[in-house]
């Protein structure tokens, strides 16, 4: 079987939907799967397999800022690429949004299989401004795919018709074997872009009462990293961009993930990705984290936006050995079930179905 995998999103750069397409197509290769990946890169390929069409430019969406490349040149490589992989079947990630996934979609005759990975309230005026087009677009899929509940909802709102919930998936050996990252006292690790909706701001004013006890480790860059710098909270470490190696070690050396995102969160994916590297979460109790998080079974919830109880959830896994280790136990429970390769394994007989329906 040989699958194309295509991403709107530069694969050069860190974010949700790049990581599954990538971890996806890596997992199947594993199962004997040929697999090419296809869409933007800022630079050289980032690993054998993908097929780059073109650098990106950061185009505002959703709160956030996306590296897109929605011109016509990646849109005619995208066709050629697929004309000389020749695939049983494409796998459009996010197959309205403009560029490489969108060009498959309205330009390619092969079976299509849509993900949509879009679920926040963000979306909802995407879905509604572009919804005509979407409506006649999504008639070119063959089987449509959403990586929740709440993005399954979303879509079939707007676009109807069925969908198949196959939930993202974790690289579970990569985190859980990875060599701590060292500190000589307790480690809380935020990971994300520093813009408002990832709740950095909130993380350092619960920080700023406890920071006497530990270290926090920020990775991430982004608009609001000089502002939040200006603040001068004790005891944190401004770790910018990270290589993937790294990450996973500071992730399995840190005592708590923390993930305090004030919403349009679709999928918790960097929760199971603590959860594997035996660390204890705490997160926002947003509908996006409740995908993969469990209040007081694998992860303690706080509401968003409020420093308070976030220092508190903070401070209660860092006094209770007990409670840390109870919340390390579930939590790779949980996030086993999330393993890449049984997704890969599921999203083979999605193909299968696709390929025979035509």
């Amino acid at each position: 079987m040989r699958i194309a995998i295509l991403c709107p999103y530069s694969l050069s750069v860190p974010g949700g939907v790049q990581g599954q397409v990538l971890g996806l197509a890596r997992a199947l290769r594993e199962i004997g799967v040929d697999t090419r990946v296809i869409g933007p890169t800022d630079g050289p390929p980032p690993e054998p397999g993908v097929i780059s069409v073109g650098p990106t430019v950061r185009v505002e969406a959703n709160g956030s800022v996306a590296p897109m490349n929605v011109g016509a040149v990646a849109s005619e490589r995208t066709l050629e690429a697929i004309r000389t992989f020749d695939p049983d079947a494409l796998h459009l990630h996010e197959p309205f949004v403009p560029g490489p996934t969108a060009a498959a979609l309205v330009g390619s005759t092969l079976p299509k299989v849509g993900t949509f990975h879009a679920a926040s309230e963000g979306d909802h005026a995407m879905y509604r401004r572009f919804r005509k087009v979407a409506l006649r677009a999504s008639r070119e899929l063959t089987i449509r795919t959403a990586v929740s509940v709440d993005a399954k909802a979303l879509a079939e709102q707007f676009l109807g018709g069925t969908f198949v919930v196959l939930p993202n998936g974790v690289d579970i050996a990569k985190f859980s074997d990875a060599p701590p990252a060292s500190s000589d006292r307790p480690a809380v690790i935020f990971i994300g872009r520093h813009e408002p909706r990832k709740g950095l701001g909130c993380l350092l004013d619960a920080w700023s009462e406890i920071e006497r006890d530990g270290v926090l480790w920020v990775v991430g860059d982004g608009p609001q990293t000089a502002e939040l710098k200006a603040r001068n909270v004790a005891n944190v470490e401004w770790l910018g961009r990270i290589t993937d190696e790294e990450l996973a070690s500071r992730l399995k050396g840190a005592t708590i993930f923390c993930a305090p995102s004030t919403g349009q969160e679709s999928f918790g994916v960097v929760l199971l990705e603590a959860m594997a590297a035996g660390t204890a979460v705490v997160a926002s109790d947003i509908s996006g984290y409740g995908n993969v998080a469990t209040n007081r079974e694998n992860a303690l919830l706080t509401p968003p936006g409020d420093a308070v109880s976030l220092r508190g959830a903070l401070r209660e896994i860092l006094d209770s050995e007990a409670l840390r280790e109870h919340l390390l136990r579930q939590g790779v429970a949980r996030a086993s079930e999330f393993s890449l390769s049984r997704l890969a394994e599921r999203f083979v007989s999605v193909y299968e179905s696709a390929i025979s329906l035509g």
